[in-house]
């Protein structure tokens, strides 16, 4: 198993890419704190991984304020004693046009997306530091940082996943000297409940799977698809892979048919 007694936290843990990453890192042999805001279904998440409750613990808070980071670490090594890989995925997403976006719209993508990612991976990486042991942090970025869509328009959301983009080099570097590799993946279409929070139930299925033939290989992602290749990165298996953000898109990036 990839992740034997290793302890990794999951932002964003309590549901889609989170959820199904930080259950995969329990299967294989590891030890989770799962980061979210709603406490009804962070613990049904923690229960659904690890019903033991001895694998898979939660910590409440919201990731736009730094506080919740250096939270999420203590709680990791007070619980568990160590911390070795951090899944950098709390997100949001709601397609707004240019000339409709607030401030208060702005501010919102950006101290969730941009400013958790920071100092969530900033309060990891201190952590690994210190440990001597080093240790993987992997950012859970976005196709849309890439491309614009204009079915989806999302210059607010766009640009705080393209500063986690540039944060995966930037970090990539400055932290090699201690043994943390840093990288990230770029989903296109993931089919997650975040589609929920913007559009009316009855219209959530017909609206996500008119977008299976905007991917060359015919399909949406599903949360799997995005978990697997965190597991890849944040595993030994990638051990010589760091700065890198992978497409995990279906084949958007690469052209069209």
């Amino acid at each position: 198993m990839r992740f034997q007694g290793e302890v990794g936290i999951v932002t964003g843990g309590t549901s889609g890419i989170g959820r199904e990453v930080a259950a995969r890192f329990v299967a294989e042999g590891g030890m989770v704190v799962l980061g979210g805001r709603d406490s009804q279904k962070a613990k049904a998440s923690a229960k659904l991984i690890d019903p033991s409750g001895s694998r898979a613990i939660v910590h409440l808070g919201d990731v736009a304020d730094p506080e919740t980071a250096r939270g999420l670490v203590a709680v990791a090594l007070n619980r568990f004693g160590r911390l070795d890989v951090l899944f950098n995925n709390a997100g949001i997403f709601a397609p707004k046009p240019f000339l409709d976006v607030s401030e208060a719209d702005y501010d919102r993508f950006l101290n969730t997306i941009l400013k958790g990612s920071f100092f969530t991976a900033q309060a990891a990486a201190k952590a690994m530091k210190e440990s001597n042991r080093g240790g993987a942090i992997v950012q859970t970025g976005s196709m849309w940082a890439m491309q614009a869509i204009g079915a989806t328009p999302s210059s607010a959301y766009s640009a705080a996943k393209a500063g986690v983009h540039a944060m995966v080099k930037n970090l990539a570097i400055e932290l090699a000297p201690y043994k943390i590799r840093v990288n990230g993946i770029a989903p296109a279409v993931i089919e997650t409940p975040v589609y929920e929070t913007f559009l009316p139930a009855k219209q959530v299925s017909d609206v996500v799977q008119s977008f299976n033939a905007f991917h060359p290989l015919g399909r949406n992602g599903q949360p799997a698809d995005a978990a697997e290749a965190l597991m890849f990165l944040a595993s030994d298996q990638a051990g010589f892979i760091t700065g890198a953000v992978l497409p995990v898109d279906g084949g958007v990036m690469a052209g069209r048919q």
